[in-house]
């Protein structure tokens, strides 16, 4: 499959300056696509984009991954209706180092070159910006971005000068990569199509040359239509630490069906054919959810690696029980500790004071509603008394859960 088929197959095809992308087929380019340390990690937003960076350089173009020292300093104000606050350098610091080794993970052995904007922009004075860049901007261009407008507006915030020249810092980026790495082209997410063309028209007015801009749609959660972004609510990171593997695991299990194909193509490297297995066998008993699977185990390992997919795998068996608890073992046991609240009980103990002790009710009287509501299982089986019995427990612990989902469990231990 050639490049510019497999970007529209694989769902990477959005906006564009080509005006054909069979261009793409004929000979390796270099090309550049970057991230600001606005946050301590990158999230499964970003982490698309770079899927489809890697089908770039599968295809033999030249990749150039850029870290927004400079940019990150100001933040980009592009969708946002207030202003940002600024990070310290401290910050900027400690996230450039966790998204840098972000790269390095996504991308393995895959080689690019890495770059960061502050480099360039360290020792540029303002003046002399204001003389190689400024000159070349039309203001008429910049007032007309439609955030400007929005935010100047009588019911916007308002926009500081730094945050409104933003878009100046990025098109230089292109200007200088294009200049002195060769980049002749800008790879991006929808939402900075506006900036990305500004570098490309930077570059016609300062040099003459022609370069081109390809975007990539943004990620949208089919349940809740918004864009899987840093500011969203229940943001997927992809450091382990702000998403643990499991719940890292458990987003991608949880995969609607009529989405997992898509997300195989985007999030994965599978081929053309193996989606299409993959994709058969799940079509023929979807209740078993293969494919949902197939794209948790692929997707977690590429984050965090095979083991902790093997550990997240064998937790959400035990949390959905797939598998019995009594047949836990001590690594898998410390890692539900920690991602679900446990507590000890008797063996005919109350499961009122179960649920409350743990949050999964708020009350006795909103343990006993569940209750009689029969949204309480223990270990997968739907319970309205409110006493444990001995034979819940296996080997010593039981599954307490409300409701269907994962994360509202909890894990009683006798004692």
């Amino acid at each position: 499959m050639k490049l510019s088929e497999e970007l529209a197959w694989r769902g990477f095809n959005y906006q564009t300056t080509y005006k054909d992308l069979s261009s793409l087929d004929d000979q390796p380019i270099t090309f550049y696509w970057g991230v600001d340390p606005s946050a301590d990690s990158m999230t499964i937003g970003n982490f698309a984009a770079a899927m489809m960076v890697k089908t770039f350089a599968r295809h033999g173009h030249k990749p150039v991954l850029l870290i927004g020292g400079a940019t990150g300093m100001i933040g980009d104000p592009d969708g946002k209706s207030e202003e940002r606050q600024l990070k310290t350098l401290d910050e900027i610091n400690q996230n450039k180092v966790v998204i840098v080794n972000q790269y390095k993970q996504i991308f393995g052995s895959q080689s690019f070159e890495l770059v960061d904007n502050y480099d360039w922009f360290n020792d540029m004075g303002y003046l002399q910006f204001l003389r190689e860049v400024g000159k070349h901007v039309p203001m008429r261009q910049m007032l007309a971005r439609e955030f400007v407008q929005s935010r100047l507006s009588e019911t916007g915030s308002g926009i500081s000068y730094a945050e409104f020249s933003y878009v100046l810092i990025q098109a230089y980026d292109f200007y200088y990569l294009s200049k002195n790495h060769g980049v002749n082209l800008q790879v991006c997410g929808s939402d900075q199509w506006g900036n990305s063309i500004a570098g490309l028209d930077l570059i016609r007015r300062m040099t003459g040359n022609e370069v081109n801009v390809y975007s990539v749609p943004l990620l949208v959660d089919a349940s809740t239509g918004r864009k899987f972004g840093k500011t969203e609510d229940g943001a997927v990171w992809l450091d382990s630490k702000k998403t643990s593997p499991t719940q890292f695991y458990q987003f991608w299990i949880n995969t609607s069906d009529n989405v997992v194909e898509n997300y195989l193509k985007i999030f994965t490297e599978l081929s053309k054919e193996e989606i299409e297995e993959t994709m058969s066998r799940h079509n023929e008993d979807r209740q078993k959810r293969l494919a949902q699977t197939r794209l948790a185990e692929q997707v977690t390992i590429l984050i965090h690696g095979e083991q902790d997919m093997r550990f997240a795998k064998a937790v959400t068996d035990y949390l959905t029980a797939k598998t019995l608890l009594s047949e836990i073992d001590g690594d898998v046991l410390k890692i539900i500790r920690r991602e679900i609240p446990s507590v000890k009980a008797s063996p005919d103990g109350s499961i009122i004071d179960a649920l409350v002790t743990t949050g999964l009710a708020s009350s006795n009287t909103a343990a006993r509603q569940l209750l009689n509501d029969q949204a309480v299982s223990i270990n997968g089986e739907r319970v309205s008394r409110d006493q444990f019995n001995p034979s819940d427990f296996q080997n010593g612990r039981l599954l307490i859960r409300r409701g269907k989902a994962f994360k509202d469990s909890a894990l009683v231990e006798q004692g």
